[in-house]
């Protein structure tokens, strides 16, 4: 398969229209072991991509291409077999609010082949540690911060031994010193364990820091697709106008001293 269809995911020539066209001859791909962030403002199909690449939607034209498979015709089953490769850390969390912290991982590593009932806790404090919260094993869900919960997300999505991970928005609505604890535990994820990541965000401070590629999408389109350092020089008024909003948001733009400017090619202020 892995010659047949070298990419790790791919789309090839994707559209979907609900009341209007969402994705357009979307054409892009991520490597393995590589993190693409899909960018773009609000209602232009970032979701509707990650949709796509779980198999909750399919293309009305076009292929998907996921774990080095054709998924576009898969049935259910097949999805599933495919799901056990690919997970993804809703932006709500999506955890079981009547479980603890500790029974949501454990609920996900019981759906594993090989899973071992008599290492149990082991595994769940392994990965409370891993994403840096172990204080919270016996805690619930909604008696967390928003951060915690993404990061108890994360842990139940490794409790699967995934080869990639889907993030939607994994910074949005949480403080700048848990956003910056999620992006780090999201750069050791890649490092350590190697794995594939698609990132929907409009956080560029993590943009910056976490991808190898970007996908700007844009009135249906993508309108970029390529290194982050190439995203600044396009000359796209979409994209132009994205970046400099960014900047007034944040009313500032990247210090000379930031350790992730250097990866930008030095642009980034231009």
């Amino acid at each position: 398969m892995a010659e047949q269809y070298p990419h790790y995911i791919e789309f090839r020539h994707v559209y979907k229209t609900f009341d209007k066209p969402v994705l357009v001859d979307s054409n892009f791909y991520v490597d393995s072991g590589q993190t693409v962030c899909i960018i773009g403002r609000s209602g232009v199909g970032k979701s509707v991509s990650l949709g796509h690449i779980m198999g909750f939607l399919k293309p009305d034209e076009g292929r998907v291409i996921v774990a080095h498979e054709d998924i576009t015709d898969l049935s259910e089953e097949e999805l599933n077999r495919i799901r056990r490769k690919v997970t993804m850390v809703f932006q709500s969390g999506a955890l079981f609010d009547s479980l603890t912290v500790a029974e949501n991982i454990l609920f996900s590593l019981e759906l594993r082949e090989d899973y071992d009932e008599a290492n149990k806790e082991d595994v769940v404090e392994g990965l409370l540690k891993m994403v840096g919260i172990p204080e919270s094993r016996d805690a619930y869900p909604g008696d967390l911060p928003t951060g915690f919960r993404r990061a108890v997300a994360i842990a139940r999505a490794l409790a699967a031994e995934p080869q990639c991970i889907l993030y939607d928005e994994p910074t949005t609505m949480v403080d700048p010193i848990m956003s910056d604890h999620l992006t780090l535990l999201m750069l050791r994820l890649k490092k350590e364990l190697k794995l594939t990541s698609v990132v929907v965000t409009h956080d560029l401070d993590l943009l910056h820091r976490v991808a190898d590629s970007v996908v700007f999408l844009s009135k249906g389109r993508i309108a970029f697709f390529g290194p982050l350092p190439e995203l600044y020089k396009s000359k796209d008024p979409d994209i132009q106008d994205f970046l400099e909003l960014d900047r007034v948001i944040r009313g500032t733009t990247i210090p000379e001293d930031d350790p992730f400017r250097k990866g930008l090619g030095g642009i980034a202020n231009e």
